[in-house]
């Protein structure tokens, strides 16, 4: 995340890594504030082991298009409501992404970290069977849950 005020939106998706079983990091680093840092963390990412990374930013939202520059780990960007524009602005700037630096853009806030969550589990998924079988009995109850509503 971009700035410790991020960490709010991004409740959800640590609930669903830890729904699912899926240990991760989590960090404060700032495109602006900590440019070194970033190229730093971001250049060592595949080294570390990560398969996938959530990079959640708002206003100019420059935080998952530079992660997506420095390595070659996929990218999930949550745009963050941090301004007037109420996260459109975020949202513009991550999906707009230049040709052959892709960052998978999702919704604004905390549904869109509950997804990028979700997504990275999936994507995990395909490496790590256990993984994909705790998303599916996780959908298998929302399934159930869903079908057991009474309408009154």
């Amino acid at each position: 995340m971009g700035s410790a005020s991020d960490n709010e939106a991004l409740i959800p998706a640590c609930e669903m890594l830890d729904k699912f079983g899926i240990p991760y990091e989590k960090a404060i680093i700032s495109a602006h504030r900590t440019p070194d840092w970033l190229f730093e963390w971001a250049q060592g990412a595949e080294s570390r082991g990560l398969m996938v990374i959530i990079a959640a930013a708002g206003a100019a939202a420059a935080l998952p298009g530079m992660v997506a520059a420095l390595t070659l780990v996929p990218v999930l960007g949550v745009p963050l409501p941090a301004t007037a524009l109420n996260g459109v602005d975020a949202l513009l700037s991550i999906v707009q992404m230049p040709a052959g630096v892709p960052v998978g853009t999702l919704a604004i806030g905390k549904p869109g970290a509950t997804n990028a969550a979700i997504l990275a589990a999936e994507i995990i998924g395909v490496r790590h069977p256990e993984v994909r079988e705790r998303i599916r009995d996780w959908r298998a109850q929302r399934a159930a849950a869903a079908r057991d509503v009474k309408v009154p």
